[in-house]
């Protein structure tokens, strides 16, 4: 029988190998596991929260600048005048969503942010949307993020801008690493780098307007002489109009990572609610203080951005390169000298930071969503250093797909953005708007009612203006790439939706009853044969103890020779166990046995069928390569059959007897083993009646 000839346990010990192969690397990677109950050593005071959740929405203002004035350069030069009031019209969204989410982190402490908002007050519909809007977001602020980080690295790095996506994707692979290590080493590692990146911009837009109104210098941009073309000569008031929504639907993308905070408040040291809400606060006011003063500083110093350089910069100096906002004002304030590449690095930096905040969000918000079974189990499950390790892998995944699919173009992915976080941000303050009023009408102290009255005006505000902005967004980006994020927002929450009605399914199937379980009729036992040695002898003993109804061997005649070696071997040794050959003119195994399995249950459904697999255990990797795995395959085949028990009975080869269990346990159960394993003691001889013991 050309069954299993060594397929013997290679299953698990395969697992092993690898297992122990991977476990050095592993660690090296993510360091030691941490127990369970170390979890409370990872939750994060304010001053390492901030950078942690908080870098999204401050290095917003490396790219929302340049969204806005590039937008503006459609219609000319002449249009840049504007870009002051558009970027006010985003504080007044920023200042408001703020506001909003203030009210959610005290009423929510739980962190399911949004998600949970919905789903509580406007039901498991709309939670699920906000839920899908979310993950779509998370995943297009790392794509977003560094490539805009590569673009400023680029700005001052030439060997960057020839390699955008490479370098890209190696930033979102060391941010993976980063956060797999744990939370608190993720926000050690980011703080230092957040901080210096305030301290830099504020410290350039100080410099700068001091230097202007101040001192009364005439500070002008590198690209303040330059001749922009417009690409729309004679726009309607119609088309200005559209065009000014459209650049406040960019700068918008300002407001992306607003929401991580309420999603991450259990990241938070108690008192949880406070702590979030004074960072969120803090977060907020930054930002605007940075977005307003880059922006102001870009329009005293003539700044100039396009969308297309080739085509609307005329009369270009040879070999000139359109770099940054960023970089630009910091060319202007500070010179060619070494600050200006601080402010490149620190900006590049920060970008690749800001991804951070996904890499805190998504995971979080995908085990809530796993724990509620709308997503693979999985997700639910924290890897060795207390991280959700498998919603940080998906996320970086996906992100690396994004960035390679658009080559790492800020301006390509901007189009996709901001749409799922409004749509989370408008259902949220709709949840919340709900909440109040379910409150309001059993509360009865004039205090709380008039806190409550406040909140619930806050978020409506906030769901007003940010619905507004949600259609605007929706109008002016659609053909732009809004509709990819929307149709990805589709695909997930079905998905979403089909998981849960898997889960639901399985759990009803697997629901007890009050009916006592039936028991078989009768056991009968298979043992399958591919050659008469001693893995074959001890399954047919094995079986044989185990007491069925009815005992037999099974070998597949592939080869007549083996196959008569076999009958004869088996006769000679007397087993007293009938040896049954079933024919395979094709030489084919599986199909043979499961046959013949079926057979037996065929004339009573309530009887079941044990096949016992023997198999036997090699050391080595590399011997696994010299043996069929065909039992693996038959094995697998023979779970699909109802009925049928499938025991595998192992027999150690001797190079399996060199392993290092001790290793091997810690690689498979990702702990220390609790003490040394050895092996068994012989006996010491008992010294003769007559000799003295201590003269051994």
């Amino acid at each position: 029988m050309r069954l299993p000839e060594a397929a013997g346990g290679a299953g698990y010990v395969r697992l092993a190998l690898v297992a122990s192969t991977t476990s050095l690397a592993k660690r090296l990677l993510l360091g030691r596991p941490f127990r369970s109950d170390k979890l409370q050593h990872t939750l994060l005071p304010k001053r390492i929260a901030l950078p942690v959740f908080a870098s999204d929405a401050l290095s917003s203002v490396a790219y929302a600048p340049d969204e806005i004035l590039l937008t503006l350069s459609i219609a000319g030069a002449g249009a840049f005048y504007i870009s002051p009031w558009i970027t006010l019209a985003v504080a007044v969204v920023m200042v408001t969503v703020v506001a909003s989410y203030r009210q959610n982190v005290h009423a929510y402490p739980s962190g399911g942010g949004d998600y949970e908002v919905a789903t509580v007050n406007l039901g498991p519909r709309a939670g699920l949307g906000v839920g899908s809007a979310l993950l779509v977001d998370y995943i297009l602020t790392v794509a977003v993020s560094t490539a805009s980080g590569v673009s400023n690295l680029g700005s001052v790095v030439p060997f960057v801008a020839e390699h955008k996506v490479a370098c890209a994707i190696g930033a979102i692979a060391i941010l993976t690493a980063l956060n797999l290590r744990g939370l608190r080493e993720s926000g050690t590692a980011f703080a230092i780098p957040t901080y210096l990146f305030i301290i830099v911009i504020v410290g350039m837009i100080l410099t700068g307007l001091f230097r202007v109104f101040v001192l009364g210098q005439d500070l002008q941009a590198p690209s303040a002489g330059l001749t922009i073309a417009a690409e729309e000569d004679h726009l309607t008031s119609f088309g200005f109009a559209y065009l000014l929504l459209r650049t406040f639907s960019s700068g918008c993308a300002a407001l992306t990572g607003v929401e991580a905070i309420s999603n991450g408040v259990p990241a938070f040291k108690p008192p949880k609610s406070k702590n979030a809400a004074t960072t969120l606060m803090l977060l907020g006011g930054i930002a605007i203080v940075m977005l307003v003063g880059i922006v102001l500083l870009a329009r005293v110093t003539n700044l100039q951005f396009v969308e297309d350089p080739d085509l609307q910069i005329v009369s270009a100096p040879d070999g000139y390169v359109q770099k940054t906002v960023t970089t630009q004002l910091a060319e202007t304030v500070f010179g060619q000298g070494f600050l200006l590449y601080v402010v490149g690095a620190v900006t590049a930096l920060i970008l690749f930071l800001a991804a951070n905040t996904a890499f805190n969000g998504f995971p979080v918000l995908g085990s809530i969503l796993a724990q509620d079974r709308y997503l693979p189990r999985q997700f639910h499950t924290r890897g060795d250093r207390l991280a959700f390790s498998n919603g940080i892998v998906f996320l970086a995944i996906a992100a690396m797909v994004l960035v390679v699919a658009f080559q790492a173009e800020v301006t390509r992915l901007i189009q996709l953005y901001i749409v799922g976080v409004f749509v989370s941000f408008t259902l949220s303050q709709g949840g919340m708007i709900r909440h109040w009023n379910r409150l309001l009408r059993t509360q009865r102290d004039p205090e709380r009612r008039r806190r409550m009255i406040r909140s619930r005006a806050i978020n409506t505000f906030g769901m007003c203006l940010t619905g507004a902005v949600l259609i605007i967004v929706l109008v002016t980006k659609f053909l732009l790439g809004a509709w990819i994020a929307i149709a990805a927002m589709v695909v997930i929450y079905a998905l979403m939706l089909a998981i849960r009605r898997h889960y639901n399914r399985v759990a009803q199937e697997l629901e007890p009853t009050d009916e006592r379980p039936i028991l078989p009729s009768r056991n009968h036992a298979v043992v399958l044969v591919s050659k008469v040695h001693q893995p074959t002898l001890r399954a047919v003993a094995y079986a044989q103890a185990t007491r069925p109804d009815s005992l037999t061997a099974v070998t597949v005649n592939v080869d007549d020779k083996d196959t008569r070696a076999i009958q004869e071997e088996w006769e000679r040794r007397q087993i007293p166990v009938p040896l049954t050959v079933v024919d395979s003119p094709y030489r084919e195994i599986t199909r043979p046995i499961i046959d013949f399995v079926k057979g037996i249950r065929r004339g009573s459904p309530r009887d079941v069928v044990t096949v016992f697999v023997p198999e036997y255990v090699v050391g080595r990797w590399w011997e696994n390569l010299l043996h069929n795995q065909s039992a693996l395959r038959i094995k697998g085949r023979l779970l699909f059959e109802p009925g049928v028990m499938v025991t595998s009975v192992p027999w150690q080869l001797r190079s399996s007897q060199d392993r290092d269990l001790d290793r091997m346990d810690r690689g498979l159960s990702r702990t220390p083993a609790r003490g040394p394993r050895t092996r068994a003691a012989e006996p010491e001889p008992t010294p003769p009646a007559d000799t003295p013991a201590d003269s051994r």
